[in-house]
């Protein structure tokens, strides 16, 4: 995939690049020489030969895209991922449709790219009770975001003998420049702001937290990887409860937040832990190694 010796730089087309994932993969790419060529969401900006306005529900959309840019790689960002979010259809336009929309324009268009590499979720498995969940796992959602995923699987398994595909599930990550919305960046800015206190949900649920810069280098990897038609889980194999977080943050930065649970935030379908297995990934991509979450907590207290 270097393109040193090549006559013609690697385009690689990303959608939802500038998401909180986005923006680093678009940097690691366009660092090995890469053409990358972002999709704008916002009706204000002007496009660019790199920067092409792209609703992925729109089918026409995906078609004008797809032939205007004849990308070597794709990799599919774009998604409501936020689980809180307050439309339920949105989940299944955006995240089942859209990719399928993408999927159908290659064909459409007559362009098979070397690899789409789409983005999926580990909320996929659901409430498992295991420390160590493999690609092998049943897929139980609990939630709309879930399903919406699950089911963009499912569909986009149908192509797998027609285009070049991986599907990338990370667990829970983060880093500097994730929404506030999420929880570690809404732990992480009341300690930095010193508040005295921080209304949260179940403190003692464990996620498997890798930092969005690993994320970012694991699926640069895997766009080098001989992988197709395949299922890759993107995590460390690490959990850990937020009441761990919060301990781990108190103690970097001197700072003691009291903790009030809003019954608010608690939600019945709270899967209550979730760590998977990097097993495929290491071999997939031996060369990503991860980074200690108390790391990536110490770096975005230092932001």
């Amino acid at each position: 995939m270097s393109s040193s010796h090549a006559k013609q730089p690697v385009r690689t087309l990303i959608t939802g690049a500038s998401g909180f994932t986005g923006r680093y993969l678009v940097e690691n790419l366009a660092a090995r020489g890469h053409t990358v060529i972002e999709t704008i969401v916002g009706r204000n900006e002007a496009e660019t030969p790199l920067r092409l306005r792209l609703d992925v529900t729109s089918p026409e959309a995906c078609r004008r895209v797809i032939d205007t840019a004849r990308p070597d790689y794709i990799v599919h960002l774009a998604a409501i991922s936020f689980v809180g979010h307050d439309d339920p259809l949105d989940f299944y336009r955006v995240n089942v449709i859209g990719t399928l929309n993408l999927l159908e324009a290659c064909a459409a268009v007559g362009h098979t790219p070397r690899k789409l590499l789409i983005a999926s979720s580990a909320n996929v498995y659901g409430n498992v009770a295991s420390g160590a969940i493999d690609e092998t796992f049943p897929l139980t959602p609990v939630n709309h975001y879930a399903a919406s995923k699950a089911a963009m699987e499912t569909m986009v398994h149908t192509w797998f003998d027609r285009l070049p595909i991986l599907i990338a599930r990370p667990f829970n990550y983060t880093g500097r420049g994730q929404a506030s919305n999420f929880l570690v960046p809404k732990i992480v800015g009341h300690f930095a702001r010193r508040e005295r206190s921080i209304e949260l949900g179940n403190i003692d649920v464990a996620r498997d937290f890798s930092d969005v810069r690993y994320v970012a280098n694991a699926y640069e990897a895997l766009l080098d990887s001989e992988a197709t038609a395949a299922t890759v889980n993107v995590c460390t194999g690490t959990p850990y409860t937020l009441r761990e977080i919060l301990l781990a943050a108190s103690d970097m930065t001197g700072h003691e937040l009291e903790v009030q649970i809003n019954p608010a935030f608690v939600r019945q379908t709270d899967v209550k832990m979730l760590a998977g297995s990097p097993a495929r990934l290491r071999s997939l991509a031996p060369k990503v190694e991860s980074i200690p979450f108390m790391d990536t907590l110490r770096w975005m207290l230092a932001a």
